[in-house]
This record gives structure tokens, C-alpha cells and sequence, in this order.
């Protein structure tokens, strides 16, 4: 891949701050303009058959969590269905007045739920397979979560979202240039074109992709503290427009003024993860192998910041980590018949944790 192609793909990470601007701002415009606003963000809707008892969960004030889905279409004439390239899980709790982002890196290797055959390959290609529901299948098997809802949001229309909120601060941690806008070490305020440059750039940060996930959660905790105050939203309709054509999400518009009325004291305080993977290469493609421990991590403080108890991990992530371990840290893809040796690209054997 050259690095046009990256740069374009990279430019829709940003877009999943969209998302949580409407979590916390569509309510607030609803009480002034109801009729019109549940009108736009109907047409958003698309039902994956959630449980009328998963409904009842914002009205009655429970602890949840929200699948964030950014695609890397909508832009530069990117039409097709293309890949999840951000994907984060949001877990709010009204009662802790907290909201925990969770980062999955979209080269995490994973089991597709949903797929006819079996199938293995890097997490990001279930929207590809079978859009949001079987991204959301496939994040609750990697995670062991029970998540029913979830948000997408393509990178058409960011720019104007995120001028609408007065733009976003941001403490910058380090000097860089990237696509004609440049960074200084230190606080910065950045507008709607900064903000999506501040997020792309991925080559010249010394954490590479996982530096770029942390700007990029950076942005969003700045975004949704913007949201909690309605006073910023001074081109709402503008932003609203935008926002519907690029947006689709099985959260009802009720549900939305339900998170709005009884969540938004969690948006004061957002903390952030992510899953770290190994760097590992299956034939030329790169990709994130999580080791189990990590994957058991990542899922027992989800379910902790849910106010759930833990579960123990048992899926196809859990059986190949085991499987490489004992064997040479060989990869068998049932999707193929080949066998792949996995290995770390910065030495000759696999760091394996699992």
C-alpha cells in the first residue's frame, strides 16, 4: 500500500467524534427543535433486531456500552463499503459519572462472527463482510462484552462538526508538520481541518499507530466535553445535516434524549485504552496478534467500568494464541488451505504472552 492510499484510510479516524457529539448533543437540540431533529436522525436508523429489555436500559439509567464504528469512505470519492478503520468501544456509567474509550486497533487479528465460513482475519474486515452488526458481533466474541448498540459515522461532513463546537484543545506531545497543517509542543486550540490532520499522522510518531489511537481519543474526551454544553453548538441544523448523511446507528432518536438526560455528568470524566498487540507479519500483510492476558485485560476492565462481573476469555483468539505457543508459533487460516509462520518484525522469534 503507498502512502496515499494510508493517508486516505488514516483520515477517517477522527470521524468516530462524531458519534459521541451526537450522543451528547442530539438530546439537547431535541427540547428545542424537537419535531425537525427527530426527523433527520430517524432516517439514520437501522435496526440489527435489539431486545426491547436493551432499550429499557438508558431509560432506566444502567451502565452501558456503545460500539463506535468510523469507515474510510465518504470522501476523496471513496463510495464502496469499504473497512471499519476506527473502532472504539464507549462504556459509560451514570453511577461513576465515568466514560471508558476503548481503542481496537484495525489490524487486530480476529475470528469474523457471522461469516457462512469460518474465517479469520484482521478485525476491521467484518464491516467489510457484513457492515455494523457483524462488526458488533465480532467485537463482543474478541472482548466476551454484550454490547447491542452501536454508531457509524464515515469521514464525510468531520470538518464542519467539529468547527461547530468551537473546535477542541488539545496538549500536543510533540513538534510535527502533516498535510499543511503544523504542531507545536504544548496546548493548542485546532479547528475542523486541524483536528483531522492531528489525527492522521502516523509515520513520524514514535508510538506509530498506537500514538496516533491516543491523539485521536485525545480529541474525542476534548469533543465530548465541548458537547455537554449546548451553548457551543451555535450552527446545530448545519452540523446536523452533515452529520445524518454520514451516519447510521441502531440507537433510536428517543434513546439519544434518554442518554442526553441521564448520562451527560459521565461525559466530565473520560479515561481511555487499548488493546496492545505484537507486531507480526502472515505472509506480506502486517498485522496485530493480542496476546490472551491482554485481550482478558482489556475485557475484564470493560466489564468492570460497566459495573458487570467478569468473564473468562473462550474464543478462537484464546485457542490460536494457545496453538502458536506450542507449535513454532504457526498460524493455521481456515479460510485457506495454507499455513502461515507468524513472526515479530523486530526479531527473530514471536514475544508470545498468551
Amino acid at each position: 500500500m503507498n502512502k496515499k492510499e494510508t493517508k486516505s484510510r488514516h483520515w477517517g479516524r477522527l470521524v468516530i467524534l462524531i458519534a459521541v457529539l451526537v450522543v451528547f448533543a442530539i438530546g439537547a437540540y431535541a427540547l428545542r427543535l424537537y419535531g425537525q431533529t427527530r426527523n433527520a436522525i430517524e432516517g439514520t436508523h437501522q435496526s440489527i433486531g435489539e431486545s426491547q429489555a436493551a432499550a429499557a436500559v438508558f431509560k432506566q439509567k444502567k451502565p452501558f456500552s456503545l460500539l463506535l464504528l468510523g469507515t474510510d469512505t465518504g470522501a476523496e470519492g471513496r463510495h464502496d463499503q469499504g473497512n471499519s478503520d476506527t473502532m472504539i468501544i464507549a462504556t459509560v456509567n451514570p453511577t461513576t459519572k465515568q466514560v471508558l474509550l476503548t481503542s481496537v486497533p484495525r489490524d487486530t487479528m480476529a475470528e469474523i462472527i457471522g461469516r457462512k465460513n469460518f474465517t479469520v482475519a484482521k478485525i476491521n474486515a467484518a464491516y467489510m463482510y457484513g457492515g455494523s452488526k457483524m462488526s458488533l458481533q465480532t467485537v463482543n466474541k474478541l472482548l466476551g462484552t454484550s454490547m447491542d448498540y452501536y454508531m457509524t459515522i464515515n469521514m464525510g461532513g468531520l470538518q464542519k462538526v467539529v468547527d461547530a463546537v468551537g473546535g477542541v484543545d488539545v496538549d500536543v506531545p510533540f513538534a510535527f508538520s502533516w498535510n499543511g497543517s503544523s504542531f507545536t509542543k504544548g496546548a493548542m486550540h485546532l479547528n475542523g481541518k486541524q483536528a483531522l490532520d492531528y489525527s492522521r499522522m502516523r509515520y513520524d510518531d514514535p508510538e506509530n499507530d498506537y500514538g496516533r489511537q491516543k491523539r485521536q481519543r485525545q480529541i474525542i474526551t476534548a469533543v465530548i466535553k465541548s458537547a455537554v454544553s449546548t451553548g457551543t453548538l451555535t450552527h446545530f441544523q448545519e452540523v446536523l445535516k452533515a452529520v445524518t448523511k454520514n451516519m447510521t446507528t441502531n440507537l433510536t432518536f428517543d434513546d439519544m434524549v434518554q442518554i442526553f438526560l441521564n448520562y451527560r455528568t459521565a461525559g466530565q470524566d473520560v479515561k481511555s485504552d487499548y488493546i496492545q498487540g505484537v507486531n507480526a507479519y502472515i505472509g506480506d500483510a502486517s498485522y496485530q496478534i493480542a496476546p490472551t492476558s491482554e485481550l482478558q485485560r482489556v475485557s475484564d476492565k470493560i466489564h468492570q467500568a460497566e459495573g458487570l462481573e467478569t468473564v473468562t476469555l473462550d474464543n478462537e483468539e484464546v485457542r490460536q494464541n494457545k496453538l502458536n505457543a506450542n507449535q513454532g508459533f504457526v498460524f493455521t487460516n481456515p479460510t485457506v488451505d495454507q499455513t502461515f509462520t507468524i513472526f515479530d518484525q523486530n526479531s527473530d522469534t514471536m514475544p508470545w504472552q498468551g
